[in-house]
């Protein structure tokens, strides 16, 4: 806990940033960027204009974003490891939502708004999916991105100001998350407390405004149910920046939360298989992976965000797997919902 205050007083890591204050006035959605990634002959991926992010600047594009980073050393010392002994054989292929189609978590994009709230979201959207899957589709519980995001406190981060993915799991494992879903859907103990939104005049979604507050911590439920009785609790791991070892993770239990840098020209993918082409870094950012495959001789991670379906390919995106590319398979956490059994740790000495 103490450690997590240091490194909040240390860091604010929206870390990796590289644009200037001037550069940050900036369009978001910048034809010159568009025209340099669709130019590019050997591009994997397609740029374009996303309604959600149509009339932003950079700087206004920064509050979306929230995976504040860990040194590499706290990272290791307080994420106890998932370990195999032995890899499997894993199809070339492979996309949670077709493998368990049972589980409607796996099929939504949700939007944590104008709040930084990426890593809450990363993380409990693969929580969500990991309690459908591990009881086979019988529990169909979301967890709550507002009570991790207003209840964690300081020792997951600033709250809408950015937080620590690694924390957020080790939230649900020793406080654990009462379940909610999406704003003022009272299914469930707390809804998120912001609407969806677009930063465009016409559209699905109303404008989104400025950037909001950290919600204040309620430690009730909308729906009726008692707070304390409503937390589901699970386990905390981390896992080793290698890609046989996520693939296998994805496989045997489900999503994962990953983090990465977010450069100027990501906030204009519409397709394909992103690599970094151009533009300085903009800050840390958290998504869930729900699994990989090949297009056209790139290997990819499919990535769910948390910027609604009017962003990138429907709100998912793929980007380039197997390079740690943008540091997307750095920083790789995970957990098994309460009760699951059979985990086993990489030790100190197997390291």
């Amino acid at each position: 806990m103490k450690t997590f205050i240091v490194l909040a007083l240390i860091a604010f890591t929206l870390a990796h940033v590289t644009v200037n204050d001037s550069q940050l006035e900036q369009q978001t959605m910048r034809e010159e960027i568009i025209e340099q990634v669709n130019s590019e002959f050997k591009s994997t991926w397609t740029a374009g204009v996303n309604n959600k992010f149509k009339n932003t600047t950079l700087k206004q594009f920064q509050t979306y974003l929230g995976a504040l980073k860990v040194p590499r050393e706290y990272f290791e010392k307080m994420m106890p490891k998932m370990y195999y002994e032995s890899i499997e054989e894993l199809p070339e292929n492979f996309d949670l939502r077709e493998a368990y189609p049972q589980c409607q978590s796996l099929k939504e994009i949700r939007d944590q708004s104008t709040c930084g709230s990426c890593w809450a979201f990363g993380a409990v959207e693969a929580m969500s999916d990991r309690i459908c899957i591990h009881s086979n589709g019988q529990d169909q519980t979301r967890l709550s991105a507002e009570d991790l995001l207003s209840c964690c406190g300081f020792s997951c981060g600033m709250g809408c100001n950015g937080g620590y993915p690694m924390a957020a799991w080790q939230f649900w494992q020793n406080k654990g998350i009462v379940s909610g879903d999406l704003y003022e859907d009272k299914q469930f103990c707390q809804p998120y407390a912001f609407p969806p939104c677009d930063h465009h005049t016409t559209g699905k979604y109303s404008p989104c405004g400025a950037s909001k507050p950290t919600p204040k911590c309620q430690k009730s439920c909308v729906n009726g149910a008692t707070y304390t009785q409503d937390k589901h609790f699970g386990t905390a791991y981390s896992v080793p920046s290698d890609e046989s070892a996520i693939r296998q993770e994805i496989y045997k239990n489900g999503s994962v939360e990953a983090a990465f840098t977010v450069y100027e020209d990501f906030p204009t993918y519409k397709s394909g298989v992103y690599r970094h082409t151009t533009g300085g870094a903009l800050g840390g950012h958290a998504i869930k992976l729900i699994g990989w495959g090949v297009e056209n001789g790139t290997k990819y991670w499919l990535a769910v965000n948390s910027w609604n379906e009017d962003w990138g390919d429907q709100g998912l995106f793929k980007i380039v797997r197997g390079e740690n590319h943008c540091g997307i398979e750095d920083e790789i956490v995970a957990g098994i919902p309460q009760g699951k059994k059979g985990i086993k740790f990489l030790e100190e000495d197997e390291e």
